[in-house]
């Protein structure tokens, strides 16, 4: 009898064991969370995921780890993000201009209405249209006077094919009437590169990048009111019809992520949002902190899609 209740209890506290085994070893996250970024080095995606990065593992008891994946205009590192396993250990930090517009354009070997759920929304931006401090073009009137008088003359450097710095600055050209010489790079980093280095006229990027080249640089128009720039001229000031050059910068999952995982990173990015030091961090590098649901910005991601498809219509036909 004893021996029997002996190999009862053994067998129980074994199982109980196991259990427990199995619940620590489910516990998520259990390891570092990899972020990529289908973008290059220097740009403002790149400045703002090393500060969250460096704050969110409070929130997660694990690092988060930035993986910078450019190439094919997003498409490298957005493939790969939508091919890893759908367990929230590989996120992909884009903007709406990848995840929105270029199914309009381009045969992509992904669907990002179904292979992507939105984690958070991060931020959003406006670009602003900046040339070097060297510049003969003191206002883009004169810019853009000096492109309509000597058609591909002037270089524009921008951040690949149909990005967040290629789509505004088309627009901008088509409605100024200017034919161009458009260079697509690897991301805004390498794009501005180009621009400081003489390889470029004028380049398209947001305020936190312009305002870490301090006196590089001369800005001469913005989508919006940037006062840490000096207040330039906005694009509506300026006569441009209509809302331009806003990024959304979004942090997404491969969908068919557990639910509960997924609830659990956008749990941990709407914690961010009230930490004072990413709130420091964020105002260093000249960000807002203007967060979005991942529930409302999934919301928004169909109209944005109808929207882009209109834009790519205008832009390429004729």
């Amino acid at each position: 009898m004893r021996t029997t209740l002996l190999k009862i209890v053994s067998a129980a506290a074994l199982m109980l064991g196991m259990s427990i085994g199995s619940a620590v070893a489910d516990e998520y996250p259990s390891k570092p969370i990899t972020l990529i970024l289908p973008l290059g080095a220097g740009g403002s995606h790149d400045l703002n995921a090393r500060v969250f990065t460096s704050i969110i593992p409070q929130y997660l008891n694990q690092a988060m780890i930035v993986k910078l994946m450019p190439g094919a205009s997003g498409q490298t590192g957005t493939a790969a993000a939508a091919t890893a396993p759908a367990d929230g250990y590989t996120l992909l930090f884009s903007h709406n201009y990848y995840d929105q517009l270029q199914q309009h354009v381009n045969d992509l070997p992904y669907d990002t209405t179904k292979d992507f759920v939105t984690v958070a929304r991060l931020n959003s931006a406006r670009v602003c249209l900046i040339v070097r401090a060297d510049s003969p073009f003191k206002t883009i009137d004169e810019l853009f006077e000096f492109g309509r008088a000597n058609p591909g003359k002037l270089d524009f450097s921008h951040s690949g094919q149909w990005g967040a710095g290629m789509v505004p600055g088309a627009r901008l050209l088509q409605w100024a009437k200017v034919n161009a010489n458009m260079t697509p790079y690897r991301g805004g980093g390498p794009s501005l590169k180009a621009l400081l280095a003489g390889d470029a006229d004028f380049t398209l990027q947001f305020p936190v990048t312009i305002q870490n080249q301090g006196d590089a640089v001369r800005t001469l128009a913005c989508a919006a009111d940037e006062k840490k720039l000096g207040s330039p001229p906005t694009f509506a000031s300026l006569g441009f019809p209509g809302e331009i050059g806003q990024m959304h910068r979004i942090v997404m999952a491969p969908r068919g992520i557990p639910a509960d995982r997924l609830a659990k990173l956008r749990e941990a990015f709407v914690k961010l949002q009230g930490d004072k030091t990413y709130k420091r961090l964020m105002g260093r590098i000249g960000e807002e902190t203007n967060f979005m649901s991942g529930e409302d910005y999934e919301a928004l991601r169909p109209k944005q899609s109808e929207a882009y498809k209109a834009l790519v219509e205008s832009m390429t036909s004729g």
